[in-house]
Parts: structure tokens; sequence; C-alpha cells
């Protein structure tokens, strides 16, 4: 996640704060449609004034958002002004210090699982939706393949949360973004990540780069090096 999303999103659950705001935006999200302010007013046991600003507030954080319909049902002439309405958006908004992806996991996992259902077996299963969880990140990011470039590598991990940091030559992932299922199911969730990891490094990184286990409490299981090609070290 960048320092602007992540910002944003300690805005967006920081709005929540607020007592009235907080009872306000559960309120909403417990209706099975969109409600009007006085509905929500009466709902929460407050002014209808209030319940105005702080929904409006709840919407420019991105929580709530607004539609616009007659409650009368009528139409045309004399039929009135659309009220204002509101409800939950559906896009999940969490915050995560340090950073976990979880979903990710789930995605790479439950594709491995149709794919052993298809008949392959679940190791090579594992593999293969991990490869195409990477080669689907390094399109949609627009990465290029670089020479040697532990830079590009950390560029298209640093959004997962892996917290990549170059050192001379090498690239060590500061964040196992897969902290808790790694501790319980330490071999199948290391395992899709290293090979997770191996492919970002394949497509982006060049092939003078390469990836070996990383034993570091708190740190990914993977770290990312630059190998050796000068003959400087020869006797």
């Amino acid at each position: 996640m960048t320092e602007e999303a992540f910002a944003r999103r300690v805005t967006m659950l920081g709005a929540l704060a607020d007592p009235v705001r907080r009872a306000l935006y559960r309120f909403v999200a417990d209706q099975p449609g969109a409600v009007s302010r006085e509905q929500a007013a009466d709902g929460v046991d407050v002014p209808r004034h209030k319940a105005k600003f702080h929904l409006d507030r709840l919407v420019e954080e991105g929580l709530l958002v607004p539609e616009f319909r007659r409650l009368t049902g009528r139409s045309g002439p004399g039929a009135g002004r659309p009220a204002k309405l509101y409800r939950r958006v559906r896009k999940e908004v969490s915050v995560s210090v340090p950073s976990r992806r979880y979903d990710l996991a789930g995605r790479v996992l439950a594709d491995a699982v149709e794919r052993s259902l298809g008949g392959v077996p679940i190791d090579e299963a594992v593999q293969q939706a991990a490869v195409d969880a990477a080669e689907a990140l390094v399109a949609e990011a627009g990465s290029r393949a670089g020479a040697d470039d532990l830079d590009a590598v950390a560029r298209a991990l640093s959004p997962l949360g892996y917290e990549p940091r170059v050192a001379e030559a090498e690239l060590v992932l500061g964040n196992c973004p897969f902290d808790r299922l790694a501790a319980d199911h330490t071999p199948v969730v290391c395992g899709m990540n290293r090979t997770f990891v191996g492919a970002v490094v394949d497509r982006v990184g060049g092939p003078n780069l390469s990836t070996a286990p990383h034993r570091a409490a708190h740190h990914c299981c993977v770290r990312v090096s630059r190998e050796r090609t000068d003959s400087g070290d020869a006797p």
C-alpha cells in the first residue's frame, strides 16, 4: 500500500471516531436499502440537521454513497424534489499495521484448490496459482523487466506490504504480508510466498537476480540478491 493510500484509509476510518458519526454509519449499514437523513436521524435519536452534517461527512470520506430518489413513487410535475438517500459503500476499507494481505493469499489458495479439483496435484496447483497471481500483478502495475534491477522489484512488492529495502546487492523484505497464516501453516504459505516473490523477480528484476530463504523473525521468508557477475574476486 502506498503512503498516500495508507493515509487516505486512516482518514476514512478516523471519521468513525466521532460517536454520532459512528452510530449513523452503523444504522445505515444495518438497513436493507438506502435511507433518508430523516430516517437516520430518528434511528439514532439526533436532530436532523446534525444527522445531515455527519452523513455528508461520511460521504466525503468515502464510507457512504448518496443517491437521489422520490420517496412518494410519483413522477412528473408536482411530484416534488428527489430525496437524498444514503447507503454504505460496498468496497471494503481496512487498515492493518503492519500491512497484511490475507486477501492475496486467499485468492492464490482458492485458485489452487480449484486447480486441484481439476486433477492437478495440490503442490503443483499452489505453484501455478502463485505464478499466475504474480503475472497478474506485474501486468496490472505495468512493470517491465529490467536488468539487474532490485529497485524495480521493490516497487512491485511495496504496495503488497512487503516493506522492501534495498541494501547494496540485496533486497530485504521487512514484513510478512501473510504473518498469521504463515505462523499456522508455514510449509504451505511460505512455499506459496517464495514462488510468488520468485515469479515477480523473474518478470521485473532481470536475469541476474535470485531469491533465497530468509530466516529472520518478523521478516518475510524470502530475500532477493544480485548475483556477482564481475571477476574482481578471482585470485
